[in-house]
């Protein structure tokens, strides 16, 4: 089957330029370059993962399926309805259970650091999500829903919360009763006391009316989380929340309240432990001083690696293992290099200058083979 999110990849692109263009017109501001950036740093991380787990995820789906309760007939109005339900019903409970439990905030609070709003948030994913999603999703095949229809939904699903992060869609009145809106969805992004935590749905809201997270958008929205990031490296920001949850654990006293820092929420605060100052809101938004010619070179690289990265998920299954590895170390050390020139470390010219000698002709090595 292939992969929904891959394809997409052209079509997301035109959705930022058009934002742009349409924020250009109207006199606003919606992106900074940096922070976008990262944002799409961190999706292509997690699509680099994916090749490794989506696979596998789906195998696990179908052996799980192969060993059903219920028979349901495929390729059905049935089997169909069964699918768009059951996915958004277990996607609003993982998602509601990600703000709730401090182990699945670790992994989700990755798509919650920027201080923006917009398209490009959207690909900003953790990689460490697959794994308790395909937890929750696992039930489904249990009870019958179908290998392909599950597959099917759930990208088309994943493809709908695209559009959702924009900040230039006004809310849209009785829609919101019933799908989820750009509306909505900033209220789940906002830090605003009497936000947080709400709006958990893909795409149909009336979970959230029926399990009482609903909450419509009645004052301005500030974004991030609670305890900011304050770093453009997107793999970094891909082990914050396991970083903070292994200080906890070893600060913990004794076992039982080190389970707590697992499991209790992510904004318990023990009496063991000192306390953080306060996040006052709204605070100014990370933003260092970049250098100039680091910051113009980086988005060049970064450029490139966006190409190179839809390539390699579009045809890079002709590559051997071997090639394929050397392209994901390639990949890794371009996020991490264009992650230091814009928060322009000491060194990172250097480790910039170490990568392209590396790189350029490991890649010239990579196309003739590629093409011979």
């Amino acid at each position: 089957m292939p992969n929904l999110i891959a394809l997409a990849i052209p079509f997301f692109f035109v959705g930022i330029g058009a934002e742009i263009w349409v924020a250009k017109r109207k006199q606003r501001q919606v992106y900074r370059l940096t922070t976008a950036m990262t944002d799409m740093a961190c999706g292509i991380a997690q699509q680099l993962v994916g090749v490794l787990v989506g696979a596998l995820s789906l195998a696990a789906y179908a052996w799980v399926y192969s060993h059903r309760l219920i028979d349901m007939p495929q390729k059905t109005w049935v089997s169909w309805t069964a699918a768009v339900l059951g996915v958004e019903l277990a996607y609003y409970w993982w998602h509601r259970l990600s703000h709730e439990v401090n182990l699945l905030w670790a992994a989700h609070s990755v798509h919650h650091h920027s201080e923006d709003y917009n398209l490009a948030v959207a690909l900003r994913q953790s990689v460490t999500t697959w794994l308790p999603m395909l937890l929750f999703y696992l039930p489904l095949a249990v009870l019958g829903v179908p290998t392909l229809e599950y597959a099917v939904v759930l990208g088309l699903s994943t493809l709908y919360q695209f559009w959702i992060h924009t900040e230039l869609v006004p809310p849209l009145g009785f829609i919101e009763k019933w799908l989820n809106t750009p509306s909505l969805h900033r209220v789940h992004h906002a830090t605003n006391a009497r936000y947080l935590d709400k709006n958990h749905a893909a795409t149909f809201s009336f979970l959230d009316r029926m399990f009482g997270t609903w909450e419509p958008e009645t004052e301005r929205c500030v974004y991030g989380v609670t305890k900011p990031l304050d770093s453009y490296n997107s793999l970094y920001a891909q082990v914050a929340g396991y970083v903070d949850i292994a200080r906890m654990w070893k600060l913990a006293p004794t076992f039982c309240e080190k389970l707590k820092v697992v499991f209790w929420p992510p904004g318990w605060q023990p009496p063991w432990l000192p306390v953080a100052a306060l996040v006052t809101l709204p605070r100014t938004k990370f933003e260092p001083d970049t250098d100039v010619r680091a910051k113009w070179h980086a988005l060049g690289q970064f450029t490139l690696l966006i190409i190179g990265v839809f390539c390699f998920l579009m045809w890079g299954g002709a590559l051997t293992k071997a090639e394929q590895a050397v392209c994901f170390v390639l990949f890794a050390m371009t996020l991490f290099s264009t992650s230091a020139l814009i928060e322009s470390k000491r060194w990172a010219w250097k480790v910039e200058g170490a990568r392209l000698v590396v790189t350029v002709p490991t890649v010239a090595l990579l196309l003739l083979g590629f093409l011979h």
